[in-house]
């Protein structure tokens, strides 16, 4: 017979936060055991009251701060709290960036068992209004009578109920009421699951997923949108390769790379970093610690549309760009062109299956490497990377814990050692870590 656990408690809890888990919510231990509380930072004192039990740790809400930590500041966002979007709004934005780079620390210690031998500087640009690249929840509310457009909310699979969103790029951010108004507006309301944003330095495009195809009527609602707000509206009704403008609205994207008089053209469903301010501190960054020279041999993996493998271009004798999506591949042979880039190569290879002795990058020998992986990390090409030559490894990572998983089999198996590290905040006012690590032979 199951055991029933037993209810919360109703009663309000005072407690002191420890920590920060993964996801930004404040830690604490009542009783040996572990207990979540959103909108807490460490070091404080709350009173909460829990809202879920479970076997190995629970949840609360939070109640009051009985004693705030000069780190605590004025959330901007009035919906932060419910919209899941943000995390750390309530923390000074310096402080976020000192926690993301202990974190850092904390990963490669504990998980790699290693740790730099100097600390890079963490990386940060413009906190607000920085997301160019976004995917937003599109629901109609029977129970509203109205369509809500907006993040989910957190730890729901819910819309957010947002009047405006100062963390996605102004010309979307103070416009999601009036883009819920469009929608609700067509005959297929209900069959329009999602909207992705997708902006370089110039237009935004707007790609509305649609499951059933709009009316006349409905295309020419979204017309005198797009006229009247600048914005260009693209309709996906299937995969990737369905993504189509309405008339008149195709537009070029594109960002550029000035410190190294690069432009990368894009499609608007192309992976491209969200954060394009701290996109170029980040190339920036990463040229300069690989620092490419005319007769070297660089092998960018994971390379995408040629992010960093056509500025390093600039500065080495060879580059060759290894990337799974062909398509990717494509487009970053067509920026090179663009760019007027002969000395590079793209290579269209599963860079997440083993082994990788058979791929075409694998039987040449390079001077030096630069890894931009996914979440999952880069353990399936790190021994065969090793055997190619190189003598100093970029990695660019977007979790820290696979970071630190390759670390330690590039020290500790491989013969490297850890030379700099740092954090980099591509996501301000979220848990997410972005990072930076040097490895030499």
């Amino acid at each position: 017979m199951t055991k029933k656990r037993k209810p919360p408690p109703v009663e309000p809890v005072a407690a002191d936060i420890e920590g920060l888990s993964p996801d930004g919510r404040g830690l604490t231990h009542v009783d040996g055991k572990a207990v979540f509380v959103p909108g807490t930072l460490p070091g404080e004192r709350v009173l909460f009251r829990y809202t879920r039990r479970a076997r190995r740790q629970d949840e609360g809400v939070l109640l009051a701060v009985l004693r705030p930590v000069p780190e605590r500041v004025e959330p901007r966002c009035t919906h932060f709290g419910i919209c899941g979007g943000c995390a750390l709004q309530h923390m000074a934005p310096a402080a976020q960036l000192h926690l993301k780079q202990q974190v850092l620390a904390e990963s490669l210690a504990h998980t790699g068992k290693v740790a730099p031998a100097r600390w890079l500087p963490p990386l940060a640009g413009e906190p607000w209004g920085y997301r160019h690249k976004a995917r937003l929840g599109v629901r109609w509310v029977a129970k509203k009578g109205r369509v809500l457009v907006g993040f989910r909310e957190r730890g729901s699979s819910f819309v957010a109920d947002l009047a405006r969103c100062d963390v996605l790029y102004p010309d979307v951010g103070l416009r999601l009421p009036v883009l819920a108004a469009l929608i609700q507006a067509l005959s297929i309301r209900e069959r329009v699951p999602q909207v992705e944003v997708a902006r370089g330095d110039g237009p935004t495009v707007l790609v509305l997923r649609v499951l059933d195809p709009p009316s006349a009527g409905d295309r020419d609602k979204l017309s005198t949108f797009a006229a009247e707000t600048g914005l260009h509206v693209y309709l996906q009704p299937g995969g990737t390769e369905t993504l189509a403008p309405l008339p008149g609205q195709a537009v070029s994207l594109s960002y550029g790379l000035p410190a190294h008089a690069v432009e990368i053209r894009f499609e608007p469903c192309d992976f491209t970093q969200v954060n394009l301010g701290l996109n170029r501190l980040m190339v920036d960054q990463a040229i300069a610690l690989l620092d490419p020279q005319p007769g070297e041999r660089v092998l960018d993996l994971f390379c995408g549309l040629g992010n960093f493998t056509l500025p390093i271009a600039r500065r080495a004798g060879l580059v060759v760009g290894v990337e799974g999506d062909a398509g990717l591949v494509t487009r970053a042979r067509h920026n090179a062109e663009h760019n007027g880039i002969g000395n590079v190569e793209f290579q269209s290879a599963d860079l997440c299956a083993e082994p990788q002795a058979a791929a075409p990058w694998h039987r040449r020998c390079f001077d030096k490497a630069l890894l931009d992986p996914p979440r999952s990390g880069a353990r399936e090409v790190l021994d065969t990377l090793a055997a190619s030559g190189v003598r100093r490894i970029l990695y660019v990572s977007c979790y820290p814990a696979t970071l630190a998983r390759d670390a330690e089999h590039l020290v500790h198996a491989l013969g490297f050692r850890l030379d700099a590290a740092g954090a980099m905040d591509m996501f301000p006012h979220t848990a997410h870590l972005e990072s930076m690590a040097v490895f030499e032979r």
